[in-house]
């Protein structure tokens, strides 16, 4: 466990140019935004830094949730048919800390009992719930009827996923049910993405217009995005931020689904009328 006192400055440059995704909400900011055993690592740690100009307390823990087709999570107690929770396999400390104003901490997540691991993936979400004297976010008073005034807060919490993977992957990824929506101001790219194997899948959406003459525009971009275990399809659309500088009604319009080093799980093309 290391606890560092940070100018502001400072801890933006580690954060936002460490080169590690960043996870941040309210003042509490987590680097990376997700863990993932996948070799002979045994121990993996997770930054913790206060933003805010007050102190701040969290309390850690473990839940579990399933992914809905549409990509919402719901916590659950047991896991559901071809899932596993990772909780059993892993530990971890401190499993509460107090941040001071652009104070940074690490916890320190360990893997345990490596001999039991079956072939495939296990998944549980870390938790960082705010507790004592963070003021949550949509905090308010109310005045009840007899004069008692009555302190309304939010609880106010953030998770991340850990992932374990125990063997080879087998999961591959095909993306269908292409569609472009140009009714709206933005145009919307709607489509499923299949996954099938033993293993979920995280990367990037990518769609870039292929003009009738060859030139390709990038027009929009969507980063971190997963279907998890035991899900086989995930819905998703996007807006095509940039589709103003190309022509929506010709040529066609390429899907990719990368990971985030770089390599293409999947790619689809629409035609454009």
């Amino acid at each position: 466990m290391v606890r560092k006192l940070l100018s502001p400055l400072l801890l933006f440059f580690i954060l936002i140019f460490s080169g590690l995704p960043v996870f941040a909400q309210g003042d509490l900011m987590i680097m990376p935004k997700r863990l993932v055993f996948d070799g002979s690592e045994r121990s993996q740690e997770i930054n913790l830094a206060n933003t805010g100009s007050d102190t701040a307390v969290y309390a850690i823990s473990f839940v579990n949730y399933k992914m809905t087709q549409d990509g919402n999570f719901e916590q659950i107690e047991e896991p559901e048919e071809a899932q596993r929770f990772a909780t059993n396999f892993l530990r971890y400390f401190p499993r509460r800390v107090s941040l001071a104003p652009n104070e940074a901490q690490t916890i320190r997540v360990q893997l345990t009992r490596t001999g039991d691991l079956e072939q495939g993936e296990y998944r549980s979400h870390m938790y960082f719930r705010a507790v004592e004297e963070q003021t949550a976010l949509g905090a308010e008073e109310a005045e009840a009827s007899e004069g008692i005034s009555i302190n309304i807060k939010t609880v106010f919490g953030i998770s991340i996923p850990i992932i374990i993977r125990q063997g080879k992957s087998t999961t591959e990824i095909e993306l269908t049910d292409l569609s472009l929506n140009t009714q709206e101001e933005t145009p919307k790219l709607s489509l499923m993405i299949n996954r099938s194997g033993n293993m979920s899948a995280y990367g990037n959406l990518t769609a870039t217009h292929i003009a009738p003459n060859g030139s390709e525009t990038e027009v929009g971009m969507v980063k971190g995005i997963s279907v998890y275990t035991p899900n086989s399809k995930r819905s998703f659309s996007f807006e095509l931020r940039n589709a103003g500088d190309v022509d929506v009604k010709t040529g066609i319009i390429k899907v990719t689904y990368s990971e985030e080093k770089g390599e293409t799980l999947a790619t689809k093309e629409i035609s454009l009328k």
